[in-house]
């Protein structure tokens, strides 16, 4: 064979050595990074083949109301969330993952236990947005950055913070749990877009810290999740709210602190769940 030709061949073997190598990481990854929430929202009448063998599995997802803004959330390969955790809000083990929005001090902490290996901030350093795309276990977390007041210590008359919160996504289970966190305004048709589909929401109804009623109303009908999860109950305006979604949503007090629901036993009307305070 003429050198030029070893030549070529060499060249060959090297280039296809080089993609290999730029493929085979992605295709090692077994649950790649993309939101599945996403593409369901993209096209209503097509669910992803992941989240159809998830939801044929019919596998459970355990939600916890523990107090104020935090919820557990207890996934089918046991990965534990905390939901605007401070470190006061607690039931059981240490959670595995913890978010958090910096409203006030009943929605973070800066020192948290450090045996908790996934702290997420819903704000970033340096006026950047938080920007969280992360798989732990069977669970994927995504956030959509929103605006925040500022409060004590930061300014007064009302100045927002922008992208100073987020609002946290759980795809698990063939699930799409949403977290509004310490949500202050309305959102727009990007803030949609980016949201995608949720089954279950958990929404701020205080009507006063976060938003107003009527808007977090206008939210809550517009994502038209299966369960909406009240949080913020302190002297819950929840009469009122029930009045302002209408009633294309039904409600169910419970008296158990725990949810266990997957996809196969979400409610077919929309519903707003009650769980027993602290």
């Amino acid at each position: 064979m003429p050198q030029t030709d070893h030549a070529m061949l060499r060249s060959l073997v090297l280039a296809i050595a080089f993609l290999g190598s730029l493929v085979l990481p992605a295709t090692a990854q077994q649950q790649p990074l993309r939101s599945e929430c996403l593409a369901m929202a993209n096209a209503p009448r097509a669910i992803p083949v992941s989240f159809r063998r998830m939801a044929a599995k019919s596998q459970e997802v355990a939600i916890t109301y523990v107090g104020h803004s935090t919820y557990y959330i207890d996934t089918p390969e046991g990965v534990r969330i905390a939901t605007d955790f401070n470190g006061v809000y607690r039931t059981g083990r240490l959670p595995d993952v913890v978010t958090m929005n910096r409203a006030h001090s009943t929605h973070y902490t800066l020192f948290p236990d450090p045996k908790i290996p996934h702290v997420l901030h819903g704000w970033g350093e340096n006026g950047q947005a938080a920007q969280i795309s992360t798989r732990v276990g069977d669970v994927y977390i995504r956030n959509v950055p929103t605006d925040i007041r500022r409060y004590y210590g930061e300014g007064s008359g009302g100045q927002m913070i922008k992208d100073g919160n987020s609002i946290f996504i759980f795809e698990v289970a063939g699930l799409c749990i949403g977290h509004l966190g310490h949500l202050h305004h309305k959102l727009d048709e990007t803030h949609f877009a980016a949201i995608g589909r949720l089954d279950i929401v958990m929404v701020p109804i205080d009507g006063t810290y976060t938003m107003s009623l009527d808007g977090v109303s206008e939210i809550t009908k517009r994502l038209r999740a299966s369960v909406v999860l009240p949080m913020h109950r302190f002297a819950t305006p929840l009469d009122e709210f029930m009045r302002l979604i209408g009633q294309q949503f039904v409600i169910d007090q419970r008296t158990e602190r725990t949810l266990k629901i997957s996809r196969d036993t979400l409610p077919g009307t929309p519903t707003v769940i009650i769980l027993e305070g602290v």
